[in-house]
């Protein structure tokens, strides 16, 4: 054999087994390479999906989501000699107790398992933080979606998107320990359908819980689907117009489109932030809004309820045309020995009585329909009677809860026979015992919401869609029943009076509601002043306009800031003016509502010296 071929051949075998010493020394001796394969291990992650965004009724998106960044300690993984937890603090950018607690509490939980260390970093601070994160081995950052309230507008509607709470994390395996979900309002209300579908993905970690390879691919894997939009039926313009109008007043609005039953806005005052129930100051915040006397968590538009006033008073005259008890041209003396009242008028019909808001009219009105019931005896009529009445009552909405999904919806009150006999005995009383509600004053309560309602059910004759607050969710259109039909079993020709007698009460020179006069637009409204002692009156204004083609019907409350057509019906105007002419005309009466301070609800104290 040549020699040079057997050089070769040797050369060849010579590489060959040095290649394959050299392997085996690295699989069966090296503890180097043993450790770096040891701290490659395989992890699942769960992939957040995108929630749900909320767009107002002509597509502009009101909530969408934006990314924050938590720190992250995955215990097992920390340094096992002492000293290293002041300098992390430091870096973490926390005090070393709160940081110390941090790290015990995540002990305690799990050491396989990271936890959070703090909440809501900011892009800086993150940023920082992530420069130096390889100094500090256990520690990984968590990017997670959190609400963007792009215009910080119907917080109340809207609701809390909060961290989970034991409860929840027991009681839904969807949840894990930090997630979010919807605390309040529609965020509540439609969590399922705006929280998506979490995903899986699986990946090879390092000791420092790094991500090092994505391509452990395992059954089970899958993306994260995201959840469903939500149009919501406000107007945006309408309700950030209205909010503005409400700052440093209290109260609230309600405005809905007559035709459909969706709420256009719903305001209460005074309000809050939502954008800073996000993210790391929400705990500070929160704590100052339940401080705060004046309950800006509180929903007023849904759950506060007050005295209808004056505005029962269409109520009263609707229920009895109807029955037969009274005819537009039935007219009653104003005896105010029977009950109080005020103003010239003395002998009004139907129509008169509205404009006036005369109080005996609507004391003879409700008595002759309570009376009229069966039985042996005056109680046990006037029980039936008045049995009868609530039933016609309940069925324009008041008393329920209008099939409202916001939870916390209040039903008010429409008091029937049960309620009196808890209160003086079973068929102990008679309509002498309780008149006062035949001017929406004694036990009867309703709600901004039903009063809105109502102004929606004047506008159409007779019916009302229930008001919901949904217009579309996924792009296939309305959920499944929203917005029913009702009828409240009134005749539409007994309307024609009542309305006629709310468009006099704007656009007569001497009406209560002038102040809501519009040129151009016929408003028809109705003033209430609902009584607050010692503090000053509630100041309401119902209305609906334009009055043969409605296009939007609501209520305004501005509580302890007196006669109702002094605050509550400008503000009415200027939100009409608004929504059907498409902006605020009357700068001037803008202004003077903007310019407004309402802060003191006690009136000023009677002087004891003599008027010049």
């Amino acid at each position: 054999m040549d020699a040079r071929y057997r050089t070769v051949i040797l050369l060849v075998i010579f590489f060959v087994s040095a290649f394959a010493v050299r392997l085996a020394t690295l699989q069966l001796g090296s503890s180097e390479w043993k450790e770096k394969a040891e701290a490659l291990t395989s992890d699942r992650y769960t992939i957040p999906p995108s929630r749900g965004q909320l767009f107002d009724r002509h597509g502009e998106l009101m909530v969408g989501s934006k990314a924050t960044h938590d720190l992250m300690v995955l215990p097992k993984a920390l340094p096992k000699e002492e000293g290293w937890e002041a300098d992390a603090a430091r870096w973490a950018g926390m005090p070393l107790d709160d940081f110390e607690a941090a790290v015990q509490k995540a002990r305690r939980y799990s050491i396989h398992k990271a936890s959070t260390v703090r909440k809501g970093l900011t892009i800086r601070e993150h940023a920082l933080m992530a420069a130096e994160l390889h100094r500090y081995p256990g520690f990984s950052f968590r990017t997670r979606p959190v609400r963007n309230h792009l215009h910080n507008a119907a917080g109340h509607l809207i609701g809390e998107y909060a961290e989970t709470s034991a409860e929840d994390l027991s009681s839904d395996p969807f949840y894990k320990l930090g997630d979010r979900i919807g605390r309040s309002g529609l965020e509540k209300v439609y969590e399922l359908e705006l929280r998506g579908v979490k995903g899986r993905e699986s990946v090879f970690v390092d000791a420092r819980n790094r991500i090092r390879d994505t391509s452990a691919v395992q059954d089970g894997d899958r993306p994260a689907e995201p959840g469903l939009d939500l149009q919501l039926t406000l107007d945006l313009d309408l309700q950030l117009l209205a909010e503005t109008l409400m700052k440093g007043k209290k109260g609230s609005v309600v405005a809905i489109e007559p035709a459909t039953g969706e709420v256009l806005a719903l305001v209460s005052a005074p309000s809050f932030e939502p954008s800073r129930l996000v993210g790391a100051e929400r705990g500070r915040y929160y704590r100052e809004l339940l401080k705060d006397a004046d309950k800006p968590l509180f929903n007023r538009a849904i759950k506060a309820t007050y005295r209808p006033g004056s505005i029962w008073k269409m109520v009263q005259g609707l229920v009895a045309l109807d029955e037969g008890r009274i005819r537009p041209s039935t007219r009653f003396d104003c005896d105010r020995n029977l009950i109080g009242c005020h103003g010239p008028h003395t002998f009004d019909n139907l129509s008169d009585a509205v404009v006036h808001s005369c109080n005996p009219y609507f004391y003879r009105t409700m008595q002759r329909v309570v009376t009229a019931g069966q039985g042996a005896g005056r109680f046990e009529r006037a029980a039936n009677g008045l049995d009868h009445w609530r039933e016609r009552v309940t069925a324009f909405g008041f008393g329920t809860q209008l099939s409202a999904r916001l939870p916390g919806t209040s039903k008010g009150n429409v008091p029937g026979s049960a309620y009196y006999d808890g209160i003086y005995g079973h068929r102990r009383w008679d309509f002498g015992t309780i008149y006062s509600i035949s001017i929406g004053e004694g036990e009867l309560l309703s709600t901004p919401l039903q009063m809105a309602n109502l102004a929606a059910i004047l506008a159409n004759r007779g019916w009302y869609h229930q008001p919901h607050y949904v217009r579309d969710m996924g792009g296939k259109g309305k959920p499944s029943g929203l917005g029913v039909r009702m009828e409240t079993g009134v005749e539409a020709r007994h309307f024609t009076p009542i309305v006629q007698a709310m468009r006099n009460v704007v656009d007569e020179p001497t009406g209560t509601g002038r102040r809501a006069r519009i040129d151009g637009v016929s408003v028809c409204g109705k003033t209430g002043t609902v009584q607050d002692e010692p503090r000053k009156d509630h100041s309401v204004f119902m209305a609906f306009a334009p009055m043969e083609a409605p296009q939007i019907a609501l209520s305004v409350y501005v509580e302890n800031s007196g006669f109702g057509g002094e605050w509550a019906a400008p503000i009415s105007a200027i939100l009409i003016e608004q929504h059907v002419l498409g902006g605020v005309r009357d700068s001037t009466r803008l202004a003077r509502i903007l310019e407004a301070d309402l802060s003191d609800p006690y009136p000023e104290p009677e002087s004891d010296d003599p008027v010049e």
